[in-house]
């Protein structure tokens, strides 16, 4: 017998005032399973995730997670559920072994159980010889460090992670990410990620891109990659405005901004790679890609756009 959902909502709403930040969102997400939650800056992500986690009531349809109504039953759903926010909660005057001791107490875990997880957790994460060092002492990457610990700490059935990595560099973002990953097949966490840096979304088992508050797809990265169905070229420069004008010129096509510059989404790359070649007499790097979840993302989020909000 298959089991319940980690998260299942229908017609899930968020109204403020005349403005709709999310419109009937309906969601299924597997237990155990690695959900990304994707979408542009104001598509409804954190809205979507703060009614999911109990902090924010909605204002139509419904949502459970692990199986608790989040409005009927909503102290459940905190026993179930761990939490890592865009913007860190922990205690600057704490140290990081009372910050985690605080978080135990809620969860009314013993206290030899709570030792020995605390003692796991900070191991886990490197922070063992920080135990004692007050948290406003730590470094950017040592905080979100803290906070992953302390979002796992009670071992939680579902872990709601909102730009876990945001600010962070290459290294702890890999450390991080090593971590996240063994947690679905290790204790069957269902992880529920939203991201900018999508990259990080390629490993999820499936995705949901929002945008204005609605889902417009979702589906395993690779499906959606299929879909798409087009190649890109990719221009890389640190001085796109400077060139998107001229790429319309020598190929009649619209780039879209990108991180590394512009993209211009194309049905045969060969064809169109000579007409932008020039381009590379000015310091542009030029090169063929094959469609990536970013280029999925773009062209979904960006149709009534010109570029990435």
């Amino acid at each position: 017998m298959a089991s319940a959902p980690a998260i299942l909502t229908s017609g899930l709403g968020r109204d403020y005032g005349r403005m709709t930040a999310v419109d009937a969102i309906d969601l299924e997400v597997r237990s155990g399973e690695f959900f990304g939650f994707l979408g542009p800056n104001g598509a409804g992500k954190t809205t979507t995730i703060r009614m999911l986690t109990t902090l924010l009531h909605p204002s139509r349809g419904s949502a459970f997670v692990a199986g608790k109504d989040v409005v009927d039953d909503a102290l459940s759903v905190r026993k179930e559920i761990g939490v890592v926010f865009q913007e860190t909660t922990l205690d600057g005057d704490l140290t990081a072994e009372e910050n985690l001791r605080f978080c135990t107490r809620l969860y009314g875990l013993s206290r030899k159980e709570s030792k020995l997880r605390i003692d796991e957790a900070l191991a886990l994460f490197g922070l063992t010889d920080r135990r004692d060092n007050r948290v406003r002492t730590f470094s950017g990457g040592m905080r979100r460090a803290l906070d992953l610990a302390r979002g796992v700490l009670h071992r939680p059935s579902v872990l709601f992670l909102d730009e876990p990595t945001l600010g962070l560099d290459p290294g702890q973002r890999r450390r991080i990410w090593e971590f996240l990953k063994r947690l679905p097949a290790e204790r069957g966490t269902t992880l529920f990620l939203t991201t900018h840096y999508l990259e990080e979304a390629d490993p999820c088992d499936r995705v949901a891109i929002v945008d204005a508050g609605a889902i417009v797809a979702s589906g395993e990265p690779a499906a959606l990659k299929r879909e798409l169905g087009r190649e890109s070229i990719e221009l890389r420069t640190e001085r796109p405005e400077e060139f998107a004008g001229r790429v319309v010129e020598l190929t009649g096509l619209e780039p879209h901004r990108a991180p590394h510059g512009l993209s211009v989404f194309v049905e045969d790359a060969e064809d169109v790679l000579p007409l932008v070649l020039p381009l590379t007499k000015d310091g542009v790097e030029v090169r063929i890609s094959r469609p990536t979840l970013e280029d999925v993302f773009v062209e979904l989020t960006s149709r009534d756009r010109k570029g990435l909000e």
